[in-house]
């Protein structure tokens, strides 16, 4: 019924990213879906690039699909949800997680379709932390306290456990930024995505609050 989905959309355009007009585009749309999902307390739980479709093959419209994992705000079913490299820090360190999960995902979905690539491909759920980590440095103590798997990433005196990937490689903290991943692009659009990008959740912006973020808002007056 629908066209291809955006991880798609992207491999057919090589990988290379879009611009930012059509990004917009489409984080419009999502953010229209997200707030539908907030006023009825729902959280989509799965929120990736390819669960969301083109209407059609030439057209900018999209539709938000799959809601198998998905719940209502007061009625939990699962605590280990989203797919990794779009899954919010309070599910990997098991933390109560409201629909602000899905401004994270929505957040890594904008940057995957603004470089080509996620910005965090744990090959893991350790590597996962360690990649978030790497650039939004360690979590602060209060969400630590909420975590119920911390042990599982911190030693007794709360120190990060880093390990090395696959390939040998050792993420240290803060080592590199949004920003500089996100070089050339509009300081509107660094800033809501940095804005959803925060270890406590309550710190994100909501849809409504994104949809009237700068970015956006300044392509609507235009």
């Amino acid at each position: 019924m629908l066209s291809m989905n955006l991880y798609h959309f992207l491999k057919l355009n090589k990988f290379q990213g879009f611009s930012l007009s059509l990004i917009r585009r489409f984080a419009i749309q999502i953010l229209q879906a997200l707030a539908v999902l907030q006023r009825n307390n729902i959280i989509h739980c799965d929120l990736k690039p390819e669960n969301i479709l083109l209407k059609q093959s030439n057209r900018s419209a999209v539709k938000v699909i799959d809601f198998g994992s998905s719940c209502f705000g007061d009625r939990k079913i699962y605590t280990y949800i989203q797919s990794r490299y779009y899954r919010a820090p309070e599910i990997i360190l098991g933390v109560n997680y409201s629909n602000l999960i899905d401004m994270w995902s929505f957040a890594c979905i904008l940057i995957e379709l603004f470089t080509g690539q996620p910005i965090f491909p744990g090959e893991n759920e350790t590597q996962q932390l360690l990649c978030i980590v790497e650039y939004l440095g360690l979590p602060p103590g209060n969400v630590l306290l909420k975590s119920t798997r911390k042990k599982v990433f911190f030693d007794h005196e709360n120190r990060l456990k880093v390990v090395a990937d696959s390939k040998g490689r050792v993420k240290k903290p803060s080592s590199k930024s949004i920003a500089e991943r996100l070089r050339g692009a509009e300081p509107g659009f660094i800033s809501l995505v940095e804005n959803c990008l925060m270890w406590e959740p309550t710190c994100r912006l909501t849809p409504q609050q994104a949809l009237m973020s700068d970015w956006i808002q300044d392509s609507r007056k235009t």
